[in-house]
């Protein structure tokens, strides 16, 4: 695909969880698809007649098993933020139909055990889990994907630690 060609496609709807404990610290999981080091928080596509806080607490139970009855939603982004996929991986993500996402992030805090987590979920996306400082968070992110990301921790830092 062109630049031309990419920069007329749309965004695909996503949202984003940065779920929190009580220590402040934010859940991260170690990506399942990547071969170097790519940590996020859950995220995922917003399904067709889906309101964005009902697709973020369904896509924090696919990708970490925890239910809406374990979570308080703090906050939720001001605006939708848009990020970009580099241009080589265009056509290969979402059947080249979208040129990025743009993404409604909730800050939720999580108010059960760490046992209650379970990344073996049906269709497992992260190999690992931990809990990170926020300062910390950017830097482990993927590249495309750190101003969204430092975006969303200067927006929600009033409600961290």
């Amino acid at each position: 695909m062109t630049p031309d060609e990419i920069a007329k496609l749309p965004y695909r709807p996503c949202v984003g969880v940065m779920l929190m404990n009580a220590e402040g610290h934010v859940f991260v999981g170690q990506r399942r698809d990547r071969y170097e080091e790519a940590w996020q928080m859950p995220q995922g596509g917003v399904d067709k007649g889906e309101a964005p806080q009902e697709a973020a607490l369904r896509e924090l139970w696919e990708e970490t098993g925890v239910t809406a009855d374990l979570v308080e939603i703090v906050a939720e982004s001001a605006q939708w933020l848009p990020y970009e996929l580099p241009q080589d991986l265009v056509p290969h993500i979402w059947k080249g139909r979208y040129r990025g996402q743009k993404q409604k992030w909730f800050l939720m805090r999580f108010t059960g055990r760490d046992d209650q987590v379970n990344i073996e979920t049906e269709h497992p996306e992260f190999s690992t889990w931990r809990w990170q400082e926020p300062a910390h968070l950017v830097e482990r992110i993927v590249p495309f994907k750190r101003a969204v990301y430092e975006k969303v921790v200067e927006e929600f830092a009033p409600y961290l630690g």
